[in-house]
């Protein structure tokens, strides 16, 4: 099946290229509320689903044990720049368990930003894990680790017990019994299993509203929800979507990128939950689908209209920062998402 296009990118009146994408959403009761493109396709998730990731963490104890923070707790669940928060929020994490960077498997990265990239070179430093985007996700499993009693070492192996752990609260929450042939590893050495999009979108409707979840775990997504939501900064950093939306919206969106054009969002107060994927990769392409969907789902007020305008048409800019054209949803993306929405 070819998945419909979506998004366009312009160049002066004409359309330059194109990206191809599906969407699922889902509500509280698990019905597909919006289907487009093949959303029982398995797609890999990456890191959209670090909030289920931190379920855990959470759920058993070990984020108390640790007396984790919010700020913490949402770097837990970040793809962040390596600003010096960022990392110096990982290593807290790290000593709070009793581990040091050294303790990370998930490689060095040097941090997204010139601006923080130059003062490591400036300080004569090269990045270590701490500057990994995904260092908040390991100090969280390490924590889980020591806190279960577990070997720390090895622990990103799809057979250990942390890893076991996670995948576990996945496939209860998508529905989907994962097996080896859909494994992969992720940038950052962890296993990711494919799962269909669908399921990934009934899971962050689970999340966000508690719907169909038993009470532990309701108090462990309701604590993840509000801790991103209450520290947005930790989840991405300066200048990104994920950061921008969560706190443009006060606590009325979760939303979480991943790597190859997926998205994943909680709208708690539809009871839906969101999940995409750009078919080619592109982030530019799926940050537009997700502020697609949420513009034609949610009453906005002012403010928020603003904020959305900007993502829903972000312009294509010269290397002297003139507008050359836009990346915006195509026509069938909006009658289909109106069609499906019609109370939007």
């Amino acid at each position: 099946m070819t998945n419909p296009a979506l998004v366009d990118v312009t160049r002066g009146q004409l359309t330059e290229s194109l990206h191809r994408g599906t969407v699922a959403i889902v509500d509280a009761s698990g019905k597909l509320v919006c289907s487009i493109g093949d959303v029982d396709a398995r797609v890999f998730p990456r890191s959209a689903i670090k909030g289920l990731q931190a379920i855990p963490m959470v759920e058993s104890g070990a984020a108390d044990a640790l007396d984790l923070t919010d700020a913490e707790l949402s770097l837990a669940c970040s793809s962040h720049n390596g600003e010096e928060v960022h990392a110096n929020s990982a290593r807290v994490m790290l000593m709070k368990a009793g581990l040091t960077e050294d303790d990370l498997e998930c490689g060095p990265q040097w941090p997204k930003r010139m601006e923080d990239a130059a003062k490591l070179i400036l300080d004569d430093e090269t990045p270590c894990g701490l500057h990994n985007n995904c260092s908040g996700k390991h100090a969280g499993f390490l924590g889980l680790a020591r806190v279960m009693g577990v070997e720390t070492k090895g622990y990103i192996k799809p057979s250990h017990p942390v890893q076991l752990e996670v995948r576990s609260v996945i496939e209860q929450l998508t529905g989907d019994i994962v097996s080896e042939d859909v494994c992969g590893t992720d940038g950052c050495s962890i296993p990711t299993y494919a799962s269909p999009l669908v399921g990934f979108a009934r899971a962050f409707a689970a999340f966000g509203t508690g719907e169909g979840l038993e009470p532990l775990r309701q108090d462990a997504a309701q604590r993840i929800f509000d801790a991103c939501i209450n520290e947005p900064y930790m989840v991405a950093g300066a200048d990104r979507f994920c950061t921008k939306v969560m706190e443009g919206f006060h606590g009325r969106v979760f939303v979480k990128t991943g790597a190859e054009g997926v998205f994943c969002a909680s709208v708690p107060e539809l009871g839906f939950g969101v999940a995409l994927k750009c078919d080619d990769g592109a982030t530019r392409a799926a940050e537009v689908m997700m502020a697609t969907v949420l513009e034609a789902m949610l009453d906005l007020d002012e403010e928020e209209a603003k904020l959305l305008d900007t993502l829903v048409n972000p312009s294509v800019l010269t290397r002297r920062g003139t507008e050359a054209g836009h990346i915006r949803p195509r026509a069938e993306f909006l009658n289909s998402l109106k069609t499906a929405l019609p109370a939007s």
